[in-house]
């Protein structure tokens, strides 16, 4: 079983991450979940998010997850609130008994050095470099925050600016202000594998009233 890595975000919240190497019926016949997409790898990513999250709590209904108006996946009264990234071959999901949560997993790709400007803005160019890994992370930070908020067409430069970054103790730690209609700062953690950076919100601060 190649679970990379479980762990406790705080009281109230876990995550973990696995590797995949299993073919597509290990995960379906763990789940009991029959799904029709097309692509193979999209898929077994699918099942497999769905696979972690029982994993981490036998209980969760994975039956019952639909989304909400923002299409942001929800279960019956928000028994959990839950996040699910893929980036193959890794699935990473948290989830949280009291607040929202955000994860996003990344592989590395020499790609997003073209696309670093569609989602940082100048000043945090300069933070974070051309640096392949800086630059995913910042990404990935930024993602997490989205999933988080949970809101549709957000834009990553205007609505999520990071505010603050510092690497501590193997951690990255990112601050991300949300202000649009919802206002907070969220701190983000993340940390990097040997080809991967995986960021999740640790916890939030509300800053001013919707």
């Amino acid at each position: 079983m190649p679970l990379y890595k479980k762990w406790s975000i705080n009281s109230h919240a876990v995550a973990a991450i696995w590797k995949i190497d299993e073919p597509e019926t290990f995960f379906s016949g763990a789940t009991g979940i029959t799904i029709h997409i097309g692509h193979e790898k999209k898929r077994i990513e699918y099942l497999c998010g769905r696979f972690l999250l029982q994993l981490l709590k036998p209980d969760f209904p994975l039956t019952h997850i639909a989304p909400d108006k923002e299409d942001k996946p929800r279960i019956p009264h928000n028994k959990y609130y839950f996040s699910i990234s893929h980036s193959w071959p890794y699935v990473a999901v948290v989830i949280d008994e009291k607040h929202e949560a955000g994860i996003d997993i990344q592989t590395f790709y020499p790609r997003i050095l073209k696309i670093s400007h569609k989602f940082l803005s100048p000043q945090e160019q300069e933070v974070f470099t051309n640096n392949i890994n800086l630059l995913t992370l910042a990404w990935s930070a930024k993602e997490a925050a989205f999933k988080w908020n949970g809101r549709k067409a957000v834009p990553f430069i205007e609505h999520l600016p990071i505010m603050n970054y510092e690497y501590t103790n193997e951690n990255h730690q990112v601050h991300i202000y949300i202000g649009n209609k919802r206002f907070f700062m969220l701190h983000i953690e993340a940390f990097e594998g040997e080809d991967f950076v995986c960021a999740y919100v640790k916890h939030h601060e509300h800053w001013v009233n919707e």
